[in-house]
Formats: structure tokens, sequence, C-alpha cells
């Protein structure tokens, strides 16, 4: 398998979502954020139960409380679990450990920070050994889906071990930059907005050409 790996984020249509799916990216996201203009509460279990296994279901929580998470973690049987509030440390090792309760250690969690030029990387040395990846993602107050792209140079002062998503306005004219990145710890890419006809819709000749120009 190539990386970075793809992960398409704020899936709403029960057709769109099957569609999406055929181009076989590796991550799915589902926004179960009330305050999302991309939120998936109503989403059917079917519909995700349809999915091809080696997709990964993975519900986008934000600052919500656990029994929630585990509830819809169970409901939609999902695979991954990403954090996009301002969840804890401690938050992480709890959920961690409800997780291994319940036999579903095997569930990914991500847990996203929101960047801006004068980010403090310490503030993730916390996180090792609770989640398996960060995602960065540009600072909004809407937690996410702002279009916009922060300035991938800071990351230069990222000096962990831990592989991240990469989130934040990215379209198809970025795939050149993509491409040229050399950080190994770029686990994946996750896109959202700019390819979108509406808020949860997603435009398929968008993310055939993305797909298509990344190396």
């Amino acid at each position: 398998m190539s990386y970075p790996l793809l992960k398409i984020c704020g899936m709403l249509h029960p057709e769109n979502i099957s569609e999406v799916a055929a181009l076989q990216p590796h991550y799915l996201g589902f926004i179960f954020f009330k305050g999302s203009k991309r939120y998936a509460g109503a989403v059917s279990p079917e519909v995700l139960a349809n999915l091809p296994e080696n997709i990964k279901k993975t519900g986008v929580f934000v600052n919500e409380t656990q029994d929630m998470v585990l509830e819809l973690l169970n409901k939609y049987h999902l695979n991954a679990l990403q954090l996009h509030g301002a969840e804890s440390p401690e938050y992480c090792e709890e959920l961690k450990l409800s997780l291994n309760r319940e036999n579903a250690g095997n569930v990914q969690l991500i847990k996203a920070f929101g960047l801006s030029d004068d980010f403090d990387f310490d503030q993730l040395n916390a996180y090792v050994g609770l989640v398996d990846y960060f995602l960065f993602d540009t600072q909004s107050p809407d937690h996410g889906g702002s279009g916009r792209q922060f300035n991938w140079q800071i990351l230069d002062k990222y000096t962990l071990n831990v592989p991240y998503f990469l989130s934040g306005g990215i379209g198809v004219e970025s795939a050149e930059l993509l491409n040229g990145m050399k950080d190994q710890r770029l686990f994946a890419i996750d896109v959202n907005s700019k390819f979108e006809i509406e808020p949860g819709l997603k435009d398929l000749s968008k993310l055939k050409a993305f797909i298509s120009k990344l190396s």
C-alpha cells in the first residue's frame, strides 16, 4: 500500500456515499457534531454497513461525551474515531480504556488539532501513546470544514514520530504540492469542502481528477 492514504470526510447522502466509496478511498468520514452543516446523525447505519470492508468508517466528534461516542461506535460499527475538539489526554486515555473493555481495541483513535502560525507543538507530547494518529487542520471556530489551508511550512516544527493526517482546504490544485512532500509521517490526506457541490454532497469529477494527480 502506498502512502499517503486518502480520507474523504463529511459524507451525508446514501447514493453519493456509494459513488464515493466506489473510488476506493481508505477512509470515509461521518461527522457526528450537531453544529456541523454535514451532521450525519440521520444517516442510516445500513448505509455504512454496505460499505466495502477495506474502507475505514470514521466517526468525527467534537467534545462529545464518551457514552455517546461509544453508542455511535456500536450503532454504525465505526473503525476509527476522530476527536476534533478540545479533548484532553485524560479523555483520550479513558476512551482507549473503554474501547479495550468493549473488545474494540482495534478501533483507531485520531486526535485533530487546528494549526495556526503560532501553534505550540509541545502540547502534543501528552497524547503520545494514547492516540494512533494526529490530524492537522486549519484552525477555525467551526472545528474544520473552513476550506482554508494553513501554512504547511509550520510542520517543520513537528518533531514527534506519530503519523498524521493532513487536512484543511485541500483541493485538486493541491496535488502537486502534496506530491512534493517527503515527510514519511504523512499517513493520509483528508479532503472535504473543496470537493463539494454543497455541504455533504461530494463532486465525483473533482475527486477523480485529484486521485489521478496524486503520485
